[in-house]
């Protein structure tokens, strides 16, 4: 593993990969703030809502629609609000490419009210049987607002540039968006930097032995515990 870095970037070299982490993020306090001010990725603000940045169907990608179809026929429907909808599917299409959307949100998004609880019904699950949500939800939802961009350079070297989301990173719809996390000062109101709130799913995305080196890295104000390895 070797290293190379400026003021903005920090780089570790972990056999093919060379990872670039955006030194600002890590070190800002960004927090997620669903359910206490998030105003949501539509058109308009509405926190009223709490649809958060679940207004649209999920991106699934590799194995993840097998896993989350055996997930589904798991969830309690006391505690997953559109269960009856998923029985007439989940997928947006045949391609099982994007989770349904359902009045207005994502199939398994618990609105407002609901007696089971509101939020991912997915990430709800995980939490009551005591495991990661990491392991039940989409990567593209658990790892927001967490972004990498591959850039191969031959067969068997790539650099993986990892930051924030920005409006870009939504397509057609994020520059018509009225609001976003990672550019809205009222979501960093965090007591830790997102090094340190967001360590579980940067241990995830990068890799123990990355991610260790990333903290040392980062040095004085990284002082929480570091996630174990596998």
């Amino acid at each position: 593993m070797t290293d190379a870095e400026d003021e903005s970037i920090i780089e570790i070299v972990d056999n093919g990969t060379t990872w670039r982490f955006d030194r600002d993020f890590l070190t800002s306090n960004w927090t997620c703030i669903w359910g206490r001010g998030c105003q949501g990725i539509l058109d308009e603000p509405a926190e009223h809502l709490g649809q958060g940045c679940c207004s649209v169907g999920a991106e699934l990608v590799d194995d993840e629609p097998q896993l989350l179809s055996a997930l589904t026929a798991m969830l309690d429907p006391t505690h997953f609000q559109f269960a009856a909808e998923a029985e007439n599917g989940i997928y947006s299409d045949e391609t099982r490419t994007n989770t349904r959307v359902v009045d207005g949100a994502c199939i398994f998004l618990n609105r407002p009210g609901f007696a089971g609880g509101a939020g991912c019904a997915l990430h709800l699950a995980a939490l009551s049987a005591d495991e990661p949500p990491s392991d039940w939800k989409p990567s593209v939802c658990w790892q927001l607002p967490i972004k990498v961009d591959w850039t191969p350079l031959d067969a068997e070297t790539e650099i993986a540039h990892l930051r924030g989301w920005q409006r870009r990173d939504w397509g057609a719809s994020g520059s018509s968006m009225a609001w976003l996390c990672t550019e809205a000062p009222e979501a960093y109101v965090g007591d830790r930097t997102v090094a340190e709130s967001l360590g579980t799913e940067l241990n995830e995305i990068v890799g123990h032995e990355v991610y260790v080196e990333l903290r040392k890295r980062l040095g004085a104000g990284q002082s929480s515990e570091i996630p174990p390895g596998p």
